[in-house]
């Protein structure tokens, strides 16, 4: 009887031990998740972004023209553009995501613009065409481009009613998608204006 007394006595100092030591800790605070963090640009980067959208640009503009030749060569000067995109030069990435994603769209809009230089009927380069948009476009909002405002426009009736998408430098809509056919279909759907802060 003794012993299952004294048993007792030892389990509960033994409980009550380890209810102070244990129980009473708080639990540290967990750190919160921190934004993405990112700072201006260089000016080395914002070039070579500027040169990536003109050649992007001249790609949509032979489109417009519908000028198979000239979309064939301006789709070559986009792949060089976008191979040359100076992302080391992305400021205060502090997680490495930026530049990461940066690089992603970088070899899509490549590759998709050297399938585009070796399509030689307009409906494949318009095709083509709409996935490079739509990767400038991703780029342009994770790198913050500053240098210029670009609008995002909308045709629905591209690709039988399925409606596609494209990046311009002004508000008037010139549509690649159909060319003198249907030249002002379309809406601004949004615009990117990362240089007010």
């Amino acid at each position: 009887m003794k012993k299952v007394i004294i048993a007792v006595l030892v389990l509960a100092v033994v409980g009550f031990v380890a209810w102070k030591f244990l129980g009473d800790k708080e639990e540290a605070p967990r750190e919160k998740q921190k934004p993405v963090a990112q700072g201006e640009n260089t000016g080395p980067f914002n070039q070579s972004y500027a040169e990536l959208l003109n050649a992007y640009y001249g790609v949509k503009d032979a489109l417009v023209a519908s000028d198979t030749a000239k979309a064939r060569a301006a789709a070559l000067s986009l792949a060089s553009a976008s191979e040359g995109l100076k992302i080391s030069e992305i400021q205060g990435d502090s997680t490495g995501m930026i530049t990461s994603s940066a690089q992603s769209y970088m070899a899509n809009i490549s590759a998709t613009a050297k399938v585009l230089a070796d399509s030689k009927g307009l409906g494949e380069q318009r095709k083509q065409f709409e996935m490079i948009a739509d990767a400038i476009y991703s780029l342009t909002r994770t790198v913050k481009y500053s240098g210029e405002k670009v609008y995002w426009q909308y045709c629905p009736m591209a690709f039988n009613d399925k409606g596609a998408y494209w990046v311009s430098r002004e508000a008037e809509i010139l549509n690649p998608y159909f060319g003198d056919e249907m030249l002002h279909c379309g809406s601004v759907e949004d615009s990117l204006d990362y240089s007010k802060k």
